[in-house]
């Protein structure tokens, strides 16, 4: 085990998230987007000019992806959705694939997209609590939206893929599990080999939302240990940053040159010792000394 590096942090705006979740960065726009799922709205930060724009979804939107064709994928509560987004908080909501979930409180959680376009996002209970194991993985491409291609999860994150694409990682944030899988990821978007890749047992917190450097090392938040451990691509503990909330969410990597980490927080219920209240919720961004690739957009 590590010990976690405090590195210096800027916040990045003044919104506070109740959930924040899904932070994708956008080359072309310079700006980042993320969700608030508890919130039900969607924000994106515009890097040059330091504006913040929010949209209302109506529903719970649990990740997002960017489309080539323009606007944003979103995997929501009732399905998948295309999002095109206009000014003064207007926008577009469609939904391109409904879903049928077998249980009425479930929602998508965790996505992204593959180095080949498709978008990949988990699905669970909302009543994180009762540990159910009614969600699965799915996919959505030109065959629309299929799955689920693995099941038995309860709270199904971490989804980052490979540089080469060849590799599918995945988390089980559940206390019981709390372990990142690697799975083999075919050129058909098929998956295979499922064998453990990080055990968060002995380690600080939970398994979250995660990215790959281009160096091919994974970032992982660990939830209620206010970390994030990097692992090398053989799946060794390389190093762990502290952050300055309870509860990271989900990292990815941005900036004009790709070389920032922009950390997504949830606010908890109830002040947690030895970390600042007024940041739980917030954006962060730290320098941590390698560069990310860029988001993967869908196009299909």
């Amino acid at each position: 085990m590590t010990t976690p590096t405090a590195l210096p942090f800027d916040v990045l705006c003044t919104h506070r998230a109740k959930i924040g979740e899904s932070p994708i960065w956008s080359v072309s726009e310079q700006c980042l987007y993320w969700v608030d799922i508890e919130g039900r709205s969607l924000q994106r930060f515009e890097w040059a000019n330091q504006r913040l724009s929010q949209w209302a979804l109506g529903e719970r939107a649990g990740s997002i992806a960017l489309r080539s064709q323009g606007g944003l994928l979103a995997a929501m509560e009732s399905g998948i959705f295309c999002l095109e987004l206009g000014a003064d908080g207007k926008i577009d909501i469609q939904r391109v694939h409904p879903i049928g979930f077998p249980r009425t409180d479930m929602r998508f959680n965790d996505g992204r997209c593959d180095r080949s376009g498709r978008f990949w996002v988990s699905s669970m209970v909302l009543d994180t609590g009762l540990g159910i194991p009614a969600g699965g993985l799915f996919r959505v491409d030109e065959r629309g939206l299929t799955g689920p291609l693995f099941e038995g999860l309860m709270t199904g994150n971490g989804l980052a893929f490979s540089p080469d694409g060849h590799l599918l990682y995945l988390a089980e944030s559940n206390r019981s599990v709390q372990k990142v899988w690697a799975f083999d990821l075919s050129a058909s978007g098929e998956i295979s080999g499922q064998r453990v890749f990080a055990d968060f047992s002995p380690l600080p917190g939970r398994p979250d939302g995660a990215a790959v450097d281009a160096e091919g090392c994974y970032w992982v938040c660990a939830t209620d240990a206010g970390q994030i451990h990097r692992f090398t691509s053989e799946g060794v503990l390389e190093r762990s940053l502290s952050v300055p909330f309870a509860k990271p969410t989900t990292c990815v990597f941005g900036g004009p040159d790709l070389d920032q980490l922009l950390v997504a927080s949830l606010q908890t219920a109830k002040p947690v010792e030895g970390f600042d209240p007024d940041l739980a919720g917030a954006v962060i961004v730290m320098r941590p000394g390698v560069k990310g690739l860029p988001e993967s957009q869908y196009a299909h």
